[in-house]
């Protein structure tokens, strides 16, 4: 059995290292400009990991660019629906426009805590 590890960075939140780092990962999630980033810093960096070979996902998160995306907020799920969906979209449109296809999606750690509250709706509607 061949053991593959994919190492892999939280990038495009304009911390400015994100040149170093591509050299070292495999896959890096991509902020979608709701915590971090913009469609700049998205297109930089889907651009920069092409050229390193590195798998790029989309990195979603609630819009709380003043906590970077820490603060759990009171928010449906139809309207977590509609952030996502929407941040998906420019990020697959970035994508495109460079020639990347997206490998995977990051959830944001607030959004892990509060899914639980948001699936027995979405299950029951």
């Amino acid at each position: 059995m061949k053991l593959h590890v994919d190492l892999n960075a939280d990038l495009g939140e304009g911390a400015g290292h994100d040149e170093e780092l591509f050299e070292l990962i495999t896959s890096a999630s991509i902020a979608t400009g709701f915590h971090a980033g913009d469609a700049d810093s998205m297109r930089a960096a889907i651009s920069s990991a092409k050229t390193h070979g590195v798998a790029v996902g989309a990195h979603p998160s609630f819009f709380d660019r003043e906590n970077f995306g820490r603060k759990e907020l009171a928010v449906a799920a139809d309207q977590v629906l509609e952030a996502v969906t929407y941040q998906l979209g420019v990020f697959q449109a970035i994508a495109d426009a460079v020639g990347v296809q997206p490998n995977h999606m990051a959830r944001f750690t607030t959004w892990r805590c509060a899914m639980p509250n948001w699936l027995t709706p979405l299950r029951a509607g």
